[in-house]
């Protein structure tokens, strides 16, 4: 019998084998096999990045794709194409990866930081004007840790002000953002195919577009007699069978989600960023989750290694960047109270283990119960 007692106080562990690592898909192991006795992996052009596009093209309904060595690339490219140049400012969360905000500096704009929508932490549509009245040329949106920004009313509003969007689509490719899908929104969108992402290649990203003008800048951008900065064939063979299972495990994710979400409703302090989810289909890179540290029972200092001692990967999300970056670096409105909460609070849950079965999702939620019911004696432990 499983102990009620928490791992961090040598109890039994939820995960006795750690955090789950991404699955070894034989798909992704037939097609390196595949390209070893082909020898298309030692090719500068064998056809599988060509066919990679397509294939993205297709599954994304964007008729202009550009591959590229990482979704960052993909960001400060898209800022280029859409006429950035140094001085203008450029929109973001103020709640951000920190590579969206790198990628302004080194267009040589100024970030503009933007506060996020209190009912689910992402960036604020009603903030969007703010951005617009203070001279914002281009607005980058990410969806973040499941999260959807409301892309309806952001690109609205943007097209009305001739603002460019970039939209950022990292952390949840193949979802579906109000009818459409996540990174076809804007006149740009990124994907990337990092080392811990959904469809991973160890780096790598994407450009799509559906304005064949700026795609064409886009790429003229990525050409320095040959391509700057590609995707390697033996990438993109990688990502092929990723990309084809994508909808399944996206699927598998959700529902994991949403038993998750069933289960950590018993708990005070631990409520998803997005209470509820619409028919949109979700992608689950990092699972975000906001802690109310006052009902749990512990800080978010402490929880977390509590939780890392089950062995749930469980960290902090992102240093929220009015916080993290020197304010020399950066311009706002005002006060961004959301971003400082999100800064403090959230929690994000690392996409492995949503596609294990109900058992894990009951052991994930077995584990917050037990540090909870043992909050005084992990805090006395971890600060002793």
């Amino acid at each position: 019998m499983i102990s009620d007692l928490p791992a961090f106080l040598g109890g039994d562990k939820a995960f006795p084998s750690g955090p789950p690592l991404p699955v070894r898909d034989p798909k992704i192991f037939h097609a390196l096999q595949s390209s070893w006795d082909d020898a298309s992996w030692a090719s500068y052009d064998s056809g599988h990045v060509i066919a990679l596009e397509k294939l993205i093209g297709e599954y994304f309904l964007s008729p202009h794709v550009l591959t590229c060595s990482s979704g960052t690339l993909g960001v400060e490219t898209s800022l280029k194409a859409l006429g950035i140049k140094p001085g203008d400012l450029v929109g973001l969360a103020a709640y951000e990866y920190p590579g969206n905000f790198l990628a302004i500096h080194a267009s040589g704009a100024k970030p503009f930081l933007i506060d996020l929508d209190p009912a689910n932490w992402q960036i604020s549509p009603l903030a969007i004007d703010v951005a617009i009245e203070a001279g914002c040329k281009v607005v980058i949106v990410s969806h973040l840790h499941g999260g959807h920004a409301d892309m309806k009313t952001i690109m609205a509003k943007c097209k009305n002000s001739g603002v460019g969007v970039i939209e950022d689509a990292c952390q949840n490719p193949g979802a579906v953002v109000q009818g459409k899908s996540a990174g076809t929104w804007g006149d740009f969108g990124v994907l990337s195919f990092g080392g811990s992402k959904l469809i991973t290649s160890g780096r790598g990203g994407a450009i799509l577009s559906h304005k064949p003008e700026f795609a064409q800048k886009a790429k003229m951008l990525l050409l320095r007699g040959s391509k700057l900065a590609p995707l390697s064939e033996i990438q993109a063979v990688v990502l092929v069978p990723q990309l084809e299972d994508l909808k399944k495990a996206n699927t598998l994710r959700m529902a994991s989600v949403e038993l998750l979400q069933n289960k950590l409703a018993l708990i005070d302090g631990i409520e998803f960023i997005q209470s509820a989810f619409n028919s949109d289909q979700h992608a689950f890179y990092k699972l975000g989750l906001r802690l109310n540290s006052q009902k749990y029972g512990l800080d978010r200092e402490c929880l977390i290694p509590a939780m890392q001692a089950e062995g749930v990967a469980l960290d902090a999300g992102f240093a929220a960047l009015h916080v993290s970056r020197s304010q020399s670096r950066w311009k706002s409105a005002g006060p961004l109270p959301e971003a400082a909460n999100a800064h403090e609070n959230m929690l994000v849950l690392h996409h492995p283990v949503l596609l294990q079965n109900e058992s894990a999702m009951n052991s994930i939620a077995h584990a917050f119960e037990k540090v909870q019911s043992h909050a005084e004696k992990v805090r006395k432990s971890f600060y002793s």
